[in-house]
């Protein structure tokens, strides 16, 4: 399995810079990547490692966003502007309690990702990296609720690879992914 496990202090692309982490404070981590790259199946697994709540930002579009992909339209910044703020409201709630959270979510953009960091420090991301061909032909062999194949290539090309994340290759089982990304999180 190729990864890439050192998480780095850099900035994002755009300048987007995440928070360091707090020490004692209850982990939240974003298992990110394009659609079919496994952010659900690593990120329910990497949950249970860790002993956190597992939340698919999946189940908290709009019913007008999930139109707009079923019917095969990219999102734009507009569409994602609440999703992504009621995400971090839930990442946020689970905090407040003391419970690590970890959440599923594309998060292809650098002010994606920083929108979900809001007034959540030491969030950490664990970026699910694959090549176009497997995750085509991974998208192939499933069907998805609402997102078509179809936008695949919209997502590779809005994606803007973070540089301050866990990047975790995803050419191998899901336990085994999620081991690795267990185990990059652990260091400072």
């Amino acid at each position: 399995m190729s990864r890439s496990c050192d998480p780095r202090d850099a900035a994002d692309p755009g300048g987007a810079r995440l928070p360091a982490p707090v020490a004692g404070a209850p982990l939240a981590v974003v298992v990110m990547g394009v659609s079919g790259c496994g952010k659900t199946s690593v990120g329910e697994a990497l949950a249970r490692r860790l002993g956190a709540r597992f939340v698919d930002a999946d189940d908290f579009h709009p019913p007008a966003n999930v139109e707009k992909m079923r019917a095969g339209t990219p999102l734009d910044d507009t569409d994602r502007a609440p999703w992504l703020a009621r995400l971090n409201a839930v990442m946020r709630h689970s905090i407040a309690k003391g419970e690590p959270v970890v959440l599923a979510c594309s998060a292809l953009k650098a002010r994606y990702r920083a929108a979900l960091a809001e007034r959540l420090p030491g969030l950490r991301v664990v970026h699910l990296a694959g090549s176009f061909e497997l995750i085509s032909a991974r998208l192939a062999q499933r069907q998805h609720r609402y997102m078509p194949a179809s936008l695949l290539a919209s997502q590779f090309e809005a994606l803007e690879a973070p540089q301050d994340a866990v990047t975790v290759h995803v050419d191998a089982p899901v336990e085994a992914l999620a081991d690795a990304a267990a185990r990059a999180l652990e260091k400072p």
